[in-house]
């Protein structure tokens, strides 16, 4: 049965199997609304989304619905085997475990594309979403507010102060809690310009601010000096090439109105405030991530293998203590990807990506059901945010990170898959 999202409350067919398949089961059902429950969740805990995840997974096997996987089963076969290669070669593979254990989270990108079925649906799960980032943007702000009356009392009022210590909302850590926010602020981007609904807009505008506050606030540059404005600047230029020349002026205006943490938090790109700014930091990283991927071009040092290993790749000449930071991870997608499992992980991964991007562009020029171009421009805005701001941080290791983002690629092609079809919904 080949379906894809439609503006209307029930999803048509394109080949009929025969009196049973048409009626929508109760374990049919019981399967959406798992998923739907375990994608809004992952923004409050990893454990409830995917305790939920795997009885979405057990009610959509028992309903005799067919699973839907997008045309990405080559390059994500491509992901698991290298790592499995990886893991294998590693001196360490029990401790290599949680990684293949995080092959788990991309059963969101099967259920959503399996069990969404109507653009209402898709709608619904952003806007549940962006309640949930608009309440985490709230508690950040409070977080904030927190931190600048402990500066003020403890006469500590400086940029290191809320370094040391930022808002990070309903996630455990601040890159985390960008990477979410930034995910729903692009959506809602996109929202607002391709959409076709005008409440929705109207909401999305009123919204957005707020969660771009909330990202500047969180000091997290590769976010909102690198991330969100590639995601913009995408939308915007898809939009209206002109409204491309509004975005540095309102950056800029953003800037000077922000706090004085938030302007040195920009300068600091070019004039680190010592030890303070990860600038340093990374400079190591980077220097023993090539140092690692040279070392182990085929295979990498393994699954979970960085932080073990770090010390042995940092070369003579860095100076010791090394400059304060966290050295668990190397703070860089490709990086990291290609120093634990190999060149060929990180193709496998960049495969995967690109691929995406590809079916989403070929689909913008194809027939779509109405309002469907507003999550392919919103995907593709967001991989490219991801790509963007990887070059400076390992967000796709945040399980919550990835499951939003798989799951906003289960939307995307959700909306596709009936494409070429002929099924008048999709005029």
């Amino acid at each position: 049965m080949a379906t894809a999202l439609t503006d209307r409350g029930e999803s048509r067919t394109v080949a009929s199997q025969g009196p049973a398949s048409r009626a929508i089961s109760g374990m049919a059902r019981a399967a959406f609304c798992l998923t739907f429950a375990s994608a809004a969740l992952i923004l409050f805990s990893i454990a409830l989304s995917q305790t939920l995840m795997a009885l979405a997974l057990a009610a959509l096997l028992l309903s005799g619905e067919r699973f839907w996987l997008p045309p990405l089963k080559a390059p994500l076969a491509a992901i698991f085997i290298t790592t499995l290669i990886a893991l294998a070669f590693s001196p360490d593979p029990y401790g290599g475990i949680p990684q293949i254990r995080k092959f788990y989270v991309f059963a969101i990108l099967l259920l959503i594309t399996s069990t969404f079925k109507t653009m209402g649906q898709a709608r619904a799960l952003l806007a549940v979403w962006a309640t949930v980032a608009t309440l985490s943007a709230f508690v950040g702000l409070a977080q904030y507010l927190e931190r600048r009356h402990e500066a003020v009392v403890e006469n500590a009022n400086n940029y290191d102060f809320f370094l040391d210590d930022r808002i990070r909302g309903f996630a455990g850590h601040w890159m985390t809690f960008g990477g979410e926010q930034m995910i729903v602020l692009l959506m809602l981007g996109s929202l607002i310009l391709f959409g076709v609904w005008r409440w929705n807009r109207m909401a999305a505008m009123i919204l957005v601010p707020l969660l771009w506050a909330s990202i500047v606030l969180s000091l997290t540059r590769s976010i909102f000096l690198l991330g969100v404005p590639v995601g913009m600047l995408y939308l915007l230029w898809r939009w209206n090439r002109w409204a491309v020349i509004a975005l540095p002026l309102l950056a800029a205006a953003a800037i000077l109105l922000a706090p004085f943490q938030v302007r040195e938090r920009v300068v600091s790109v070019v004039r680190p405030h010592g030890d303070v700014d990860s600038n340093s930091h990374r400079a190591v990283t980077r220097l023993v991530g090539w140092k690692m991927v040279q070392a182990h071009p085929w295979f990498g040092l393994g699954p979970e293998q960085i932080k073990p290993q770090f010390n042995r790749y940092v070369p003579p000449s860095v100076p010791r203590p090394l400059p304060h930071g966290w050295y668990g991870h190397l703070h860089n997608i490709y990086l990291q990807y290609a120093a634990e499992r190999g060149i060929p992980g990180l193709l496998a991964i960049l495969w995967f990506v690109g691929k995406a991007l590809l079916d989403f562009a070929r689909a913008l020029r194809g027939r779509l059901p109405r309002g469907a171009p507003f999550l392919l421009h919103g995907a593709i805005a967001v991989i490219l945010a991801i790509l963007a701001e990887g070059f400076f941080e390992y967000n796709l290791g945040d399980s919550e990170v990835l499951t939003m983002f798989l799951a906003v690629i289960g939307l995307a092609y959700a909306c596709t898959r009936a494409r070429g079809q002929a099924d008048p919904s999709c005029a």
